[in-house]
């Protein structure tokens, strides 16, 4: 592989490529020694679509994969492209329903940063934004723990994340952070159909630069005696909870 070029592997990461942006794929790698029925899915469907295809043996996807777990097929791919900030701005000034923006404010751990973009993309967020600097981006670790759902998100990364937010309050976002310190937990508020969530790194959470242009804080109510949940644990609970309250909202919508 060049350095222009990048890898996903896994059953589901490639499947989720092929879905989303099969141009992007340069050739598909498949386990000779393996006759799983995912497997023989993806090599129909890569055929259909006319995509090269290399058949290896597990060594050289076990090279290639760095010793994490292929599952027995890769695809070479054009690096992943990033959403200039500019076109989110477009996308979401044109919606006329909601549009719900997750802001990771320094995560480091790809593995949780891949689990935050799955459950995004579960709850119907389309865009997420991070920083440029002294964060995880996407890379194939990412891509595998997302199970492909990094594929069909809008991932921007920006030079400044405080100027970032308050743009997106002029265009009309209410900015919701996850601070383990609040007294207002996720379920004490009606929230805005326009919303952008904040989470903070593992260690730290969101930086005070970035906290204080919250608009309001929440926490995750804890009963037990471990002190916090893991970042993608919190965001998913907060990320459902919106989920919730949209579907109870359109309900009522629908009864009257």
């Amino acid at each position: 592989m060049g350095k222009s070029q990048d890898l996903v592997y896994g059953v589901y990461p490639v499947l989720e490529k092929l879905k989303a942006s099969s141009k992007d794929i340069l050739e598909l790698l498949i386990w000779d020694g393996s006759d799983r029925t995912a497997l023989q899915l993806i090599r129909r469907e890569a055929q259909r679509l006319g995509l090269r295809i290399v058949t290896v043996d597990s060594k050289r996807l076990d090279q290639l994969a760095g010793g994490h777990r292929h599952q027995g097929v890769a695809a070479v791919v054009e690096p992943y492209r990033y959403t200039a900030f500019t076109d989110l701005l477009q996308r979401i000034s044109a919606s006329t329903g909601s549009e719900w923006i997750l802001i990771l404010d320094g995560l480091t751990d790809p593995r949780n940063f891949g689990a935050l973009l799955r459950t995004a993309e579960a709850v119907g967020v389309r865009h997420v934004v991070i920083p440029k600097d002294r964060s995880v981006e996407v890379t194939p670790v990412v891509v595998k723990a997302s199970a492909g759902a990094a594929h069909h998100l809008n991932i921007v990364k920006v030079t400044n994340l405080r100027r970032a937010i308050t743009t997106l309050k002029e265009y009309g976002y209410w900015i919701a952070g996850l601070d383990a310190q609040s007294r207002e937990s996720v379920y004490d508020r009606t929230y805005p159909s326009k919303v952008a969530v904040v989470l903070g790194s593992e260690g730290t959470g969101i930086r005070p630069i970035n906290l204080r242009e919250c608009d309001f804080l929440a926490s995750i109510p804890m009963l037990g005696q471990v002190a916090s949940l893991n970042v993608a644990v919190a965001g998913a609970v907060f990320l459902y909870e919106l989920l919730r309250q949209a579907r109870e909202s359109t309900q009522g919508l629908t009864k009257k």
